[in-house]
């Protein structure tokens, strides 16, 4: 099983995905390795979203899905069952680690402040979601955490662009960040996958 650090390690930018029709879940998957992205996020914030996981697992096995806006247990085996290979919540509770110990799948746990990574790291975490990234403390927040939580990897998500991800990604504890600018819901609904596939080349070309 892949690792959350290997996970934040196979590209700069981790699409964060929220779709409507499941139909649209291959072309945009295609277009995403297209561009060079090898992980996903789908959020589980809409009907869609369990089938898009399945269509995309059973196409597209060369891209890896993570099922994102986990809350619960249930949420948990859905994804799994659906072929999500890991779990990412926006913030983290004990039902929701033990949604990820029960579906058996590795988790990238949600914080928004030191005592909440702390929490984490206690409970064996070396890597979060940082959430609402550009809201709750931006890039000069995660900077200063280098140095008292060492060793804790950060995936910052939320409010961030192309022309942003530079400053985040040039931080030491960051190796990944999640983007929802590469796949808007509205680029997906119009089918602009030529677009998708342009954006997911921009963001897997940053440097990390």
């Amino acid at each position: 099983m892949t690792s959350i650090t290997e996970i934040l390690q196979m590209g700069p930018v981790m699409p964060v995905i929220v779709i409507d029709d499941s139909a649209q879940a291959v072309p945009l998957a295609q277009a995403l390795l297209q561009g060079g992205i090898r992980t996903i996020e789908i959020t589980l914030r809409t009907p869609a979203a369990l089938d898009a996981m399945q269509a995309v697992a059973t196409a597209c096995p060369e891209i890896l899905i993570g099922a994102g806006t986990v809350t619960n247990v249930r949420l948990a085996k859905q994804a799994r069952d659906a072929g999500a290979g890991f779990l990412v919540s926006p913030g983290t509770t004990d039902a929701v680690i033990k949604g990820a110990v029960d579906a058996g799948l590795p988790l990238l746990p949600g914080a928004a402040s030191v005592s909440e990574i702390m929490v984490l790291m206690e409970a064996g975490f070396n890597a979060v979601k940082f959430f609402p990234a550009a809201t709750a403390g931006g890039p000069s927040f995660i900077k200063s955490l280098a140095s008292p939580l060492p060793g804790v990897s950060v995936c910052p998500t939320g409010g961030i662009s192309l022309a942003t991800a530079p400053d985040w990604l040039a931080l030491p504890n960051v190796s990944c960040v999640g983007g929802s600018w590469i796949a808007p819901q509205a680029m997906i609904a119009a089918g602009d996958f030529d677009r998708i596939a342009a954006n997911a080349s921009a963001a897997a070309s940053l440097s990390s």
